[in-house]
């Protein structure tokens, strides 16, 4: 085939958007427009949430009519559910935009000789030309299928119900029932076979922790993202996914200077931070991280900047209590409009509900700068491939927005050390900084160095400092000592190679 021929053949395949937050991106553009979908999941997974919210939007935003057959809720329990995503589905059949079919009863089915689907088929076709759909939803095959008695008869009848839709110019999603996350595609392993496009929904249990993620299993002659992708299921939104395929390196950079909010630091940096860069905070608990991130915030304030602290580990009135410790006053802040502080135990949400947050709170208040505080709590909630995930769509998201940000990581032991979350952040922040214990012939000392800042030249010294209620004091380099990083500090032997 040549290449202009593939190109036209592509372009042949179009698909129509669902306006489910993600999905569009993970799928290239929506659903193949005039074919049949399989939705795949177990229970619980959000199947029908997925369906209904694949009509509501289609009415909200594309004038796409739609009709809805269930085999298993009750028409009133549905709409008393969607309810809570704010779809009043009894407005929209009102409306004559939405047809909600009860065909959980045989004598919806024609059952004269071996079961069919004629009869359903032609109530489904009246209700299609009544209000011209152009989206239909049937919840679900199993519970259809049901009825059947053999794999022939299954096949046969999807097969017609499918190509009959088809003849009527409308785009179908199909619900089955899986009984395995990992397993057989649909109960009956016949339903992936005679449907046009496979999409399945998983609700993994791992570590003791749920996580949902969809992936488009086949797109018959149209491209879509490979692989699993996470979502969320929240109230007054439906399901909302994260697409880290949508992802791209090409935001924007800033030579421009702000201030870390200690003038120490601002030296170390050679001028300051730079605007627009993610600063990660890595040290054991007591080193001073929160310290800095106070200070940062201290910083925005005194430039006139807006800024939110999200905090995953100490209360509200902790946070104000100790940054009054350090004589910053963050109360005048608030009143200023300057700062805003969200503290939220991690586990009140789910990794990607924590991560919706976020976004919606800096769209809300259009900060400068942001600090997070401590990423590694969230450790406790998610797995090592959910932290992943989480820490690629927040810096992408704040690099495309350009706000300067800080985040802390906390070492698991004194002497600090990777953690999960370290590793995946380290390589994708611009600056480092470590905070440190060390042993020092007796006495416990703190060191501080800078380890990256990208763009920017700084200093590669570790430096002693000392935390009282001014903040943090640093002071001079240490000299004729190794191992300060390891927290085992060794006198030179050769005083000597301190200058190679």
């Amino acid at each position: 085939m040549k290449k202009s021929d593939s190109k036209k053949y592509i372009n042949e395949i179009k698909k129509i958007k669902t306006h489910i937050d993600g999905f569009d991106e993970i799928s290239r553009g929506g659903i193949p427009e005039h074919r049949s979908t399989l939705i795949a999941g177990s229970s619980g997974s959000g199947k029908t949430i997925f369906s209904i919210q694949f009509l509501v939007n289609g009415i909200n935003y594309e004038k796409e009519n739609a009709v809805f057959i269930t085999f298993e809720e009750n028409p009133d329990s549905i709409c008393q559910n969607m309810l809570s995503f704010n779809w009043d589905i009894k407005k929209l059949i009102d409306e004559k935009k939405f047809i909600l079919i009860n065909a959980s009863s045989l004598y919806d089915i024609d059952t004269v000789g071996d079961y069919n689907l004629s009869g359903l088929v032609t109530r489904i076709e009246q209700a299609i030309k009544s209000i011209d759909a152009k989206r239909i939803v049937i919840d679900s095959l199993g519970s259809l299928l049901f009825q059947f008695n053999n794999d022939r008869i299954i096949r046969r009848e999807v097969f017609m119900l499918a190509d009959r839709l088809k003849e009527f110019g409308v785009t179908v999603l199909m619900t089955a029932e899986r009984t395995k996350e990992y397993g057989d595609v649909s109960r009956y392993g016949i339903e992936e076979f005679v449907t046009d496009n496979v999409i399945i929904l998983r609700n993994t249990l791992e570590e003791e922790k749920r996580r949902r993620t969809i992936e488009i299993l086949k797109y018959r002659g149209a491209f879509h993202q490979k692989g699993e992708y996470p979502y969320t299921i929240l109230p007054g939104k439906g399901v909302i996914g994260t697409a880290l395929c949508s992802i791209d390196l090409n935001q924007a950079v800033s030579n421009e200077r702000i201030s870390s909010g200690s003038e120490n630091i601002d030296k170390m940096c050679k001028g300051g931070l730079l605007k627009g860069s993610i600063v990660l905070i890595s040290g054991a608990t007591g080193t001073g991280k929160t310290l800095l991130v106070t200070e940062f915030m201290k910083g925005g304030a005194k430039a006139g900047e807006k800024s939110i602290l999200f905090a995953f580990e100490e209360s509200k009135d902790q946070i104000l209590r100790n940054a009054m410790g350090w004589n910053i006053d963050y109360e005048k802040m608030q009143k200023d409009g300057l700062l805003k502080i969200i503290a939220l135990y991690p586990e009140t949400m789910n990794l990607e509900e924590h991560l919706i947050e976020i976004k919606r709170e800096i769209e809300e208040f259009q900060p400068s700068r942001i600090a997070i505080d401590s990423l590694s709590a969230l450790e406790r909630i998610c797995t090592s491939k959910s932290i992943k995930e989480f820490v690629i769509g927040l810096t992408a998201y704040i690099k495309q927005k350009q706000i300067s940000t800080m985040i802390t990581a906390t070492a698991p032991t004194i002497i600090g050390a990777s953690t999960i979350t370290t590793a995946h952040i380290s390589t994708i922040t611009d600056t480092i900084i470590l905070l440190r214990y060390l042993e020092y012939f007796g006495t416990v000392k703190r060191g501080m160095t800078i380890l990256k800042m990208r763009g920017s030249d700084h200093d590669k010294s570790i430096r002693e400092f000392t935390i009282d209620e001014n903040g943090m004091n640093l002071m001079g380099p240490f000299r004729n000592v190794h191992g300060i990083l390891t927290g085992f500090p060794r006198e030179r032997s050769n005083p000597e190679c301190e200058s190679l």
